[in-house]
Order: structure tokens, then sequence, then C-alpha cells
């Protein structure tokens, strides 16, 4: 017998809550932990962000190397050389960023503020281009506060590199780890 869309979705967020229901402590465990990261990446922005740039570092030379053995029975494989030159590329940088970390923050925080300005244009391009419909201001506050932000960071670089991302990562270990406690929290509250 055939089941709706919506009946297999409710089956799925049923099973869903059953899971979080059961889970719960484990949740509330790992939202603490994330928000107790995420505090101290913010305490120590310098040390966290050198643990990222040497983590990524570690994960592009490890999946050079898993992509180079891939490869190496694969010489007839169309786009081989260009799988080649993409675990290079892995390998190179990789080693790069371990060598000197301070160079890859710097390289990462280029990246980051580049990002900022781009996303911050197309948003402004956005909202001026939806501009009859209600709220499109909030778009293109937004926009102009993402190109504000990469000047701001651009203007003090280098000395951005070196907490921007330790900062950003902070940040974001303590939304997703304030979201799986409220979460789990709440979950057993309301039983």
């Amino acid at each position: 017998m055939a089941m709706s869309l919506d009946a297999a979705a409710e089956v799925f967020r049923q099973a869903m809550r059953e899971t979080v229901k059961r889970y719960s402590l484990w949740y509330l465990i790992q939202g603490i932990v994330l928000v107790a990261a995420g505090v101290l990446a913010i305490i120590y922005p310098v040390l966290s962000s050198v643990a990222v740039v040497i983590l990524l570092g570690w994960l592009l030379i490890i999946s050079g190397i898993a992509q180079g053995i891939s490869l190496l029975g694969a010489r007839h494989v169309p786009h081989f050389w260009l799988q080649l030159v993409s675990v290079i590329l892995a390998l190179l940088i990789g080693f790069l960023f371990l060598r000197d970390p301070a160079q890859g923050l710097l390289t990462v925080t280029l990246l980051l503020i580049v990002f900022f300005m781009i996303e911050g244009i197309s948003k402004v391009v956005f909202a001026l281009t939806i501009r009859p419909f209600p709220n499109w201001g909030w778009l293109l506050a937004s926009g102009l506060v993402g190109i504000v932000l990469s000047l701001i960071l651009w203007a003090s670089l280098p000395v951005t590199a070196l907490w921007l991302v330790g900062l950003l990562l902070g940040i974001q270990l303590i939304s997703v780890g304030a979201a799986l406690t409220q979460l789990a929290w709440q979950v057993r509250k309301n039983p």
C-alpha cells in the first residue's frame, strides 16, 4: 500500500521526535560542550584561528593522499591530468598551511573578505531589483553591512587575519551549541 507524501513526512517527523527524546541528554551535553568551545574560541581567537588552519592543512593533505591513491590505477580515466593537478594542489596547499600557519590565516582571511564583499554586493543588487516588494530595505541594509564589514576587515589587514577565523568559529560553535541545548532542554522539559 502506497503512503501519501504528507503521511510519510509525518512518520519521519515523529521518528525524529522520538530519537531526539531518547537521546536528549546527549544533545544537551553536546550543546553545552559546543557553547563552551565557542566561548573559548572567542576568548582565544588567535589560537583557534591557527588551529583551524592547521586542521585545514591536514585535511587537505589527507584528502590529497586519498585522491592520489585512487588515481594510481586510473591513468586512462578521462580528465586524469586535471585530477592529478587537484591532488598536487591539495598536497601543496596543505603542506604550506602546516609550514606557515600565519600565511594560511592571511589567505583564509582574504577569502572571507572577498566572500563578504561579493555577498554584500549581490544582496544590494537583489534588493534594488525587488524594490517594490515590502521590506526590501532590510535586504539592502544587510548587503550594505556586508560591504562595510569587508572594507573594515580589509583596512585592518594583516591584524584581522589573526583573530577573524577564530571569532567566526566561536560564533558558529555558540550558535549551533545553543540551538542543540535549547532543543534538548525543551524536549526534556516537555515530554
